[in-house]
């Protein structure tokens, strides 16, 4: 008889689900028995449990072997030395057995970091608290933490090897006392920006002979964000005033409709769209939002992580992070501008074929929505950038400005900002390629970033460059991510 794929992935699945359940149904009964609640009961009811295994040093030909030295020693005119022997080996394996069974009982691992959300080369505190909830001592306990960097305190050799494989596995071995909590630090660095996963971890331990081993995988995952590094616009040879051209007129036939000026009372020729309802609530009558005229008070920063021409033909990874960093660095400046500020790439998520999308918005918490979904860009682009803006263009406001930074510029590319243009669209043409972009391209405002711009050649610094680019805006903390802890 024959098994399909199909069939082992829903045997297994329906396995795991049963396990769940029943880890569930221990969990409330002995939780309205008042009884101790089991903790391994808890981390298998919340699906954390990966896998467990045991592994001894013991045959099992070991048992049986006590039993008959016991057994020749009662008949052999009792015998002492193998009597010993025998009683001693089965006194090892029972103390050893119980042991090992509850070594893992509330255990605790639980990771804390300083920050989530760091610029690349900024350090990371992480803080490792280990606990043994329970009065059985533990000898020994080992954990294994998958990292994709190694930590400062390495060695070069185990840093590179670590940046140029995207992993390394931190071992933390500890002894423990019953109801001791230990802790240590360590600190961690990226050198580049990404999404970065922390786990799953793997600990074990066992008896205080070493002869029995108990092992536990959890999934037990978080993520650090590396955002992209940002340049003022004067380092990337930019105006440092008005890179966009004028951005307000004193009138102006078009409305931001993100930005509120004021209310007044409703009038017949108002959308019924505009209505303040809380307004309308506080005075008793209709009141109307009145938006604030502008016609460049909103910027769409389209991202092309497309290299070369073709997709066929690979990509630049250098290329590309300059890219995403000026990207980041225009989007910076509008936030500084307070403008409304958004970021179309399509490149698409890691583990997705999405592309990237930010709405425009003026949230404080909006550089930070889109240094992410920068952060989060890879080199596989799920379509031309032409084509996605032209399909994202009636969605953003009249007066937007879009803004295309790209590492090659194409004749597609071209006939595309120029319709945008003839529609009355205000477009703006970034171009990091080797060769400037043409000249003659109407009111189209273009500028060239080359790879000899001094901001590409020079070192990083990563805290100066930082607080260069982000002192002017009042920058958000970090949203600190949820921690589990396995007790």
């Amino acid at each position: 008889m024959t098994e399909s794929i199909h069939d082992v992935h829903l045997i297994v699945r329906t396995n795991q689900a049963k396990d769940r359940k029943e880890a569930r149904n221990r969990v409330l009964r002995a939780a309205f028995s008042g009884n101790s609640v089991n903790m391994a009961d808890v981390a298998a009811a919340r699906g954390l449990v990966l896998k467990e295994r045991d592994n001894s040093i013991f045959s099992d030909a070991w048992i049986p072997l006590a039993v008959l030295f016991v057994i020749i020693g009662f008949f052999a005119g009792r015998n002492p030395a193998l009597l010993a022997l025998g009683l001693t080996l089965l006194l090892i394996v029972a103390i050893s057995t119980i042991w090992k069974n509850l070594s893992l009982e509330g255990v605790g691992y639980e990771r804390e970091f300083d920050r989530t959300r760091v610029f690349p080369g900024e350090p990371i505190q992480m803080k490792l608290t280990v606990t043994n909830d329970k009065l059985l001592p533990l000898t020994w306990l080992q954990f294994r933490d998958e990292l994709p960097v190694a930590p400062e305190f390495e060695t070069i050799i185990s840093q590179t090897a670590s940046q140029i494989t995207g992993r390394y596995t931190l071992f933390s071995t500890f002894s423990l006392a019953g109801r001791e909590r230990s802790t240590r630090e360590a600190t961690i660095s990226f050198p580049t920006r990404g999404y970065y996963k922390i786990g799953p971890v793997t600990y074990e331990s066992g008896d205080i002979f070493t002869l029995f081993t108990r092992a536990r995988e959890h999934e037990y995952v978080q993520t650090l964000v590396i955002y992209p590094r940002i340049w003022p616009l004067a380092e990337l040879g930019l105006p440092a005033k008005e890179p966009f051209g004028e951005v307000k007129v004193n009138r102006s036939l078009f409305t931001d409709p993100i930005l509120t000026q004021s209310i007044r009372d409703y009038q017949p020729q108002d959308r019924f769209r505009d209505v303040h309802w809380k307004a309308t609530a506080r005075r008793g009558s209709l009141q109307t939002k009145v938006y604030d005229p502008s016609t460049g008070m909103t910027v769409a920063v389209f991202l092309n992580v497309a290299t070369f021409p073709k997709h066929w033909m690979g990509f630049n990874p250098e290329l590309l992070e300059r890219a995403v960093s000026v990207a980041a660095s225009v989007a910076n400046y509008g936030v500084q501008q307070k403008w409304a500020v958004g970021v179309y790439a399509n490149g698409s998520v890691p583990n997705s074929d999405q592309p990237i999308r930010v709405a425009p918005g003026r949230s404080p918490d909006q550089l930070a929505r889109v240094l992410e979904g920068l952060a989060a860009v890879t080199e596989f682009a799920t379509a031309s950038v032409e084509m996605m803006m032209l399909r994202e263009s009636p969605g953003l406001p009249w007066a937007a400005t879009i803004v295309l930074v790209t590492a090659v510029v194409t004749d597609e590319m071209m006939v595309a900002l120029i319709r945008l243009r003839e529609a009355g669209r205000r477009v703006v043409l970034i171009s990091l390629a080797d060769d400037p972009p043409p000249k003659h391209l109407g009111r189209i405002i273009t500028y060239h970033i080359p790879a000899s711009t001094p901001a590409f050649q020079a070192v990083p610094r990563s805290a100066t460059a930082t607080e260069a680019a982000l002192s002017a805006i009042p920058t958000p903390e970090p949203v600190e991510l949820a921690l589990e802890q396995f007790n």
